[in-house]
């Protein structure tokens, strides 16, 4: 799918984050722009955990800027970041396994879904059986009984429950971390092809993973960090499996190491 040449949805300019003397994160400059698929790559300690909270409001940077939408921004909080449109779904889903899954798609969101009485919070169940049952099918995903609990569906089905939240609550940007760990080959695709539907419903996708191979299925770009900074961000006809895989391991693809 071709890049948009639109304004970048997300830019972050020279972002560092400190723990005291610890440096996470080092000068980063990058963007996310509107209806791609951005994958963003490391080894463990590179600082995607770290960027991953930045864009969710969980850390503030210690310096540097967040630009939204063309407009300087902070995101002091997560559900400062979620009143965006930025929607981050973690390795553990955000989800309750013993919770059906209609109510886990309304998870922190019971209030758009209720009738206020006195003292009293009335959710419209029908209504969000409906609602869940329809934006799981408009991703392909087609769970008939969403009367069931969490924890009877596979790996990929929860994953599918939490990308089909954040579409139909109109994320601008989702932020997947890990998608496709410990997922057996048949729903790894199942997971791929959800994030190239949440795509043609206009949705940007920051996709970390340490899979490669996954990366560059879906993927348009690629951000590589390391070490803290960005070691190169490049678009995939420009680049390669082997010369990704290098940029993970050693920080370059060709000429000098990058600087650590």
């Amino acid at each position: 799918m071709p890049v948009s040449n639109e304004t970048p949805l997300l830019e972050l300019r020279d972002i560092s984050k400190s723990f005291g003397r610890v440096h996470s994160l080092r000068g980063i400059n990058m963007d996310v722009r509107p209806g791609e698929v951005l994958g963003l790559l490391g080894d463990n300690g590179a600082g995607k955990s770290t960027l991953i909270k930045v864009f969710a409001g969980v850390h503030q940077p210690t310096s540097g800027q967040i630009v939204w939408n063309g407009e300087e921004t902070v995101l002091d909080s997560p559900r400062t970041a979620m009143a965006k449109g930025i929607s981050v779904v973690y390795q553990d889903l955000g989800i309750i396994p013993l919770m059906s899954i209609y109510r886990n798609f309304f998870l922190g969101r019971e209030e758009e879904v209720a009738v206020r009485l006195p003292g009293l919070l009335v959710l419209k169940k029908r209504e969000m059986r409906e609602i869940a049952r329809k934006s799981l099918s408009q991703l392909g995903i087609h769970i008939t009984d969403v009367d069931l609990t969490v924890a009877r569906l596979s790996g990929g089905e929860r994953q599918s429950i939490a990308i089909a939240r954040a579409v139909h609550f109109q994320s601008k940007l989702l932020i997947l971390d890990e998608p496709t760990a410990a997922l057996s080959l048949k729903e790894t695709a199942k997971v791929l092809s959800y994030v190239q539907e949440a795509r043609r419903q206009g949705v940007a996708v920051v996709l970390i993973t340490h899979n490669i191979a996954h990366a560059y299925e879906v993927c348009d770009r690629f951000t590589v960090l390391y070490h803290g900074k960005v070691a190169e961000t490049a678009a995939k006809e420009d680049i390669s499996e082997a010369e990704l895989a290098n940029l993970i391991n050693t920080g370059m693809r060709a000429g000098v190491r990058l600087a650590v």
